[in-house]
C-alpha cells in the first residue's frame, strides 16, 4: 500500500494550502505555482529555504513564476517575501515609444522546433539598454505565416543575461526569419535555425526491445530489478554494493503529551521505533489527593507520571517540571522500581529509554492536565516487509570489458526522494542495453566500448518515506535538527538535501542555493559529505577512474544542464566556466542526446533550458555534477525529465509534477532512457584529448 499525503498539481486553488496548523500532525503540503515580482525576490525566496522545483518561468512583466512545495504556514511566510499564488500569465507590459536613443540589439539565438503539438519558436536576444529594454519579436514563416510576441528580461542575481520568451511560442508553420524590435527603436534580424539539430540517433534494428518498466517502483523493487538483471546476464554485469550504509527507513518513536505550546511535553525514545521505541507508552495521572509530589514510575514499557497537586488537590506540575522529572528517572533493573536522579533537563533517562523536552523550546510554564495512555510511535507506515535497517545502495556495472579500459559512464537517480520517474529512466536503459545486445549491432557496440555504472536510487530511505508516508519528501531521513525542531508535527521537514551535500561550490564555501536551516528543503547538512548518500556517489568516481561521463537524473521541468551549477550571490561569481572547447562539447553532446529524447514521442527540450545550471536555472550550491566535473574531470550532466505539456485548449504550457499519472511517467521514462543510451553512445565515441 502507498500512502499519499496532500500533494496537489501545480497551481491549485488557494484553498488547497489554507488548512490550519495542527500541533500533533504535519501540515499538508501542496505543489503550487508561486509568483514573485522579480529575480531578486526569487533569490530571497530561495535563501529562506523554500522548497523550489526546477520549473521556473520568467514572465513578460518581469515577474517570475516558480513551482514550489509549500505548507499553509510557509505560504504565509513567503507572502511576506513578496510571493503569492500565481494568477494567469500576466499580460505584456505597455511598450510606449521612448524618446531615449536607440539601443543596440543582438539576436543571440533564434530556433524553431517541431514537437507532437506543432511548430514552436524560441528567441534569445540582448539589448545595450539592459533589462529596462522592452523587446518584442515578429516572425515570418512558410506560406507567408507571421506572428508577434513580447520578450522577457532574464536577470539573475542582479546580472542582466538577455531577453527571451517566457516559454516557446506556437507558430502555424515553420518560422524562417525573426525581427527583434525595441521600444527605444533598436532592431535586429536573424534567420531561424532548427533545434536541437544534433546527430540523429541510430535506428533501432528489427526486434529491438524496449518498454520494460510497468509501474513506479520503491527502492526494494528497484534493487530487485538490477539483481535480476545481474542473474540473467552474469557475463555482462557486476553488482556493486556501495560502502556507506544509509540511516535506514527508521525514526525514533515520539509522543506529544499535553496542550502546546506552554503545557506540552515531547517524549522521544532512545531506540528507533522499529527497535523497541514503538512499544513505549506514557500517561499523566492525577494522584487524587492534595499535596502530592511529582513522581515518575515505570512498569515494563509503561511510564506513568503522577502529577504534583496543590493543597486543593488540583494538578500543579508544569511542562518543564514534567520533562525534568522524566529525564531524571531511571529504572532499577534489579528491583523493577524507579529511582530519581539528579539529571539535567533534556538528558536521557537511561533505564526508561526516553528523553523529554518542552514544546519547541517553550519555557514550559503551563500546568499540565492528566492525560490518558499515549503510545509512542515512529509514524512510519510502510508495510512490515519494508526494511527499517540501514540500506546498502546498489550499483549495476554493465559492459563487455569491465576492467577499466573502456570509457565509464555513471547514471544515477533519485537523489531527491519524490522524483519517482527518475529511477525508471536508468532501469529502462539498463534493460534495453542488456536485452538487445545479443541481436542488435548498435547495442553490442555500446557494451564493447563503454563501462556503465547504474544506480537506480541514491536515496532509498527518503524514497521509501515518499512512497509510504509523505510523497513530497525531497531529502533523506537523517534528522540533524535540535529538540526544538524535532516534535512529531515537524517530521516532514527533517532530512538533508543530498544534492546540496557535496563539497564543490558548497554552502560552506560561500556559494548560493542551499540552506543551513535543518528544516529547509535545500538543507545542505551539518558539513560537506556528512551524508552517506553523497559519499557513495563520490566513492564511485574515486574508485573507478575510467568514469568520464555522468548523468544525474532528476525531475521535473524539462532541462538539460551541466556545470557550473553554483555562484556566489555577491557579484554573481560562478564556479570557473568550462573552456570554449569544453563548452562546445557539452552543447554538441547535449543536442545529440536531445535528438534521441525527441525521437521517442516528439518531446523537445527547450533551448533556453539547455546549458549551464547557472545560466538556465539558478544556483545550486553543493551539487554532485559540480564535484564530478571540477574534482574528477567527469562531464557531469543533469536531466530534468518531465517537460511541460502543451495544452491546445488553453494554448499554454503546463507542468507535469513529480509523480504524474503513470501513463505520463512511463512516457517520460521511455524518452529519457533513449537519451541516456544516446549519452552512452557519446561516451563510446569519446577520445581523451
Amino acid at each position: 500500500m502507498i500512502v499519499l499525503t496532500t500533494f496537489a498539481a501545480a497551481n491549485p486553488p488557494a484553498t488547497s494550502v489554507a488548512a490550519p496548523s495542527d500541533p500533533e500532525h504535519p501540515e499538508p503540503a501542496s505543489l503550487v505555482t508561486l509568483s514573485v515580482p522579480d529575480r531578486t525576490a526569487m533569490e530571497r525566496l530561495a535563501a529562506s529555504g523554500a522548497d523550489l522545483t526546477e520549473r521556473m518561468r520568467p514572465q513578460p512583466d518581469g515577474s517570475v513564476q516558480v513551482d514550489a512545495v509549500v505548507t499553509p504556514s510557509q505560504l504565509a511566510a513567503y507572502q511576506a517575501l513578496g510571493a503569492s499564488l500565481a494568477p494567469e500569465t500576466p499580460p505584456p507590459p505597455a511598450t510606449a515609444k521612448s524618446t531615449a536613443a536607440k539601443d543596440q540589439l543582438v539576436v543571440e539565438r533564434a530556433v524553431w522546433f517541431k514537437s507532437r503539438e506543432g511548430y514552436f519558436l524560441s528567441v534569445e536576444a540582448s539589448s545595450s539598454a539592459g533589462q529596462a529594454a522592452a523587446l518584442s519579436v515578429t516572425w515570418t514563416g512558410q506560406g507567408g505565416s507571421t506572428g508577434r510576441a513580447p520578450m522577457t528580461p532574464y536577470v539573475d542575481a542582479g546580472a542582466y543575461l538577455g531577453h527571451q520568451f517566457s516559454t516557446p511560442v506556437p507558430a502555424t508553420s515553420r518560422p524562417q526569419w525573426v525581427t527583434v524590435t525595441s521600444a527605444a527603436g533598436g532592431t535586429a534580424q536573424a534567420r531561424v535555425r532548427a533545434w536541437p539539430d544534433g546527430e540523429r540517433p541510430d535506428r533501432a534494428g528489427p526486434g529491438y526491445q524496449k518498454d520494460f518498466v510497468t509501474q513506479y517502483m520503491p527502492p526494494a523493487q528497484l534493487n530487485e530489478r538490477i539483481r535480476a538483471l545481474h542473474r540473467r546476464f552474469p557475463k555482462l554485469t557486476e553488482l556493486i554494493t556501495l560502502p556507506y550504509p544509509t540511516n535506514g527507513y527508521r525514526r525514533h518513536a515520539q509522543a506529544l503529551i499535553g496542550t502546546p505550546p506552554a503545557a506540552a511535553v515531547v517524549v522521544t525514545s532512545d531506540a528507533y521505533g522499529s527497535e523497541g521505541g514503538n512499544d513505549l507508552a506514557v500517561e499523566l495521572a492525577d494522584p487524587g489527593a492534595p499535596g502530592r509530589p511529582l513522581q515518575v514510575t515505570v512498569n515494563g514499557k509503561l511510564i506513568t507520571v503522577s502529577l504534583a497537586t496543590d493543597g486543593s488537590g488540583a494538578p500543579a506540575s508544569t511542562a518543564a517540571q514534567v520533562a525534568a522529572a522524566i529525564n531524571a528517572t531511571t529504572l532499577n533493573a534489579a528491583t523493577g522500581t524507579a529511582a530519581t536522579l539528579n539529571a539535567a533537563p533534556g538528558t536521557a533517562a537511561a533505564g526508561i529509554g526516553v528523553k523529554a523536552t518542552t514544546y519547541r523550546a517553550d519555557p514550559g510554564a503551563g500546568v499540565m492536565a492528566p492525560a490518558p495512555l499515549t503510545q509512542l510511535s515512529d509514524f512510519l507506515h510502510a508495510p512490515a516487509d519494508v526494511s527499517r535497517a540501514p540500506a546498502r545502495v546498489l550499483a549495476l556495472r554493465i559492459g563487455a570489458h569491465r576492467d577499466g579500459t573502456r570509457t565509464g559512464v555513471l547514471a544515477y537517480a533519485q537523489e531527491h526522494a519524490r522524483e519517482w520517474v527518475a529511477p525508471l529512466v536508468v532501469v529502462e536503459a539498463a534493460e534495453r542495453l542488456l536485452r538487445n545486445q545479443a541481436h542488435d549491432k548498435a547495442t553490442r557496440r555500446l557494451l564493447e566500448r563503454t563501462d556503465l555504472f547504474v544506480v537506480p536510487t541514491v536515496n532509498p530511505d527518503g524514497a521509501n518515506y515518499s512512497f509510504y508516508d509523505f510523497n513530497a519528501q525531497r531529502k533523506n531521513m537523517t534528522n540533524h535538527c535540535p529538540p526544538q525542531q524535532s516534535d512529531p508535527a515537524q517530521r516532514n521537514t527533517w532530512g538533508v538535501d543530498v544534492n546540496r551535500n557535496y563539497a564543490t561550490g558548497s554552502l560552506s564555501d560561500g556559494y548560493f542555493g542551499a540552506s543551513a536551516n535543518c528544516q529547509s528543503g535545500t538543507y545542505a547538512g551539518p558539513a560537506e559529505h556528512s551524508e552517506p548518500e553523497s559519499r557513495n556517489v563520490m566513492w564511485l568516481a574515486q574508485t573507478y577512474r575510467n568514469i568520464r561521463f555522468a548523468m544525474n537524473v532528476h525531475s521535473y521541468g524539462g532541462y538539460f544542464m551541466w556545470p557550473p551549477g553554483a555562484y556566489k550571490l555577491d557579484g554573481r561569481v560562478t564556479l570557473p566556466r568550462p573552456t570554449a572547447q569544453q563548452e562546445a562539447y557539452f552543447l554538441r553532446s547535449a543536442r545529440t542526446i536531445e535528438e534521441a529524447i525527441a525521437a521517442e514521442r516528439g518531446t523537445v527540450t527547450w533551448p533556453q533550458q539547455t546549458g549551464p545550471v547557472t545560466d538556465v536555472l539558478y544556483s545550486a550550491a553543493g551539487n554532485s555534477a559540480d564535484e564530478l566535473w571540477y574534482e574528477h574531470g567527469v562531464y557531469g550532466w543533469d536531466f530534468e525529465v518531465g517537460a511541460d505539456l502543451w495544452n491546445p485548449a488553453t494554448r499554454a504550457w503546463e507542468g507535469v509534477g513529480f509523480q504524474p499519472p503513470f501513463a505520463e511517467g512511463h512516457a517520460e521514462a521511455m524518452e529519457f532512457a533513449s537519451g541516456l543510451i544516446s549519452l552512452v553512445g557519446v561516451a563510446a565515441d569519446y577520445r581523451e584529448p
